[in-house]
């Protein structure tokens, strides 16, 4: 049997699939990313044969710059397409948060959270609106901030009464997390919090 070659030996795993909470409009904002990097790299594959067409390429920086263009757009296009693959989108409506019940935090609600350090004792207050996928804006008139559903705080916090002390462990180290109050967000926090949707940020090499 052949041994595996090395540049995989020490490349991680990949992140097991997950239920992605998403705005609605998200898949096609998928689609249309992966559709405009097909579209620039027809345009990339015409540079470089055009490059190519200018002799030699020992000196060629155009068709060498053409190239590596090529393949990190490659790279961004099996990123996103084993992002969108790997995952199931379920798209909600913003609106529908306006009428969450209010008895347990959920996704959409607005919640005062204080969060207490096991080792230090030290206690720290915050306004969460938990929030569907890679939202992290704030609101500087009312302090609150989009907490994202998939996020560390947020898996701990989503389900919690009010009222009521949980022990948990985050990144940070084991805290007592109490929510002590939640509500639905008003339309005019939903338009300052709720940014563009936008497809994930992919980095160069992360393939």
């Amino acid at each position: 049997m052949a041994p595996p070659r090395r540049k995989n030996i020490f490349r991680l795993a990949p992140p097991p699939p997950a239920t992605i909470y998403v705005r609605r409009g998200y898949n096609r904002v998928l689609a249309e990313e992966f559709a405009a990097l097909k579209v620039k790299r027809a345009a990339l594959v015409e540079d470089k044969m055009e490059a190519h067409s200018q002799g030699d390429l020992r000196e060629n920086f155009g068709f060498k710059a053409a190239k590596d263009a090529i393949r990190a757009v490659d790279r961004k296009m099996d990123e996103l397409d084993r992002f969108s693959r790997r995952n199931t989108f379920i798209e909600v409506d913003p609106t529908s948060w306006l009428t969450k019940p209010t008895d347990f935090l959920q996704l959409g609600h607005v919640a005062r959270i204080e969060k207490e350090d096991v080792g230090t004792k030290r206690k720290h207050r915050f306004t969460f609106l938990v929030a569907t996928y890679g939202e992290t804006a704030t609101d500087p008139d009312s302090g609150i901030e989009c907490l994202p559903h998939n996020s560390p705080l947020a898996a701990v916090l989503l389900g919690l009464p009010v009222g009521k002390p949980s022990s948990v462990n985050l990144p940070a180290g084991p805290a007592i997390l109490t929510v002590l109050s939640i509500r639905n967000p008003t339309p005019v926090e939903l338009d300052r919090l709720l940014t563009a949707i936008k497809p994930p940020d992919i980095e160069e090499g992360s393939v």
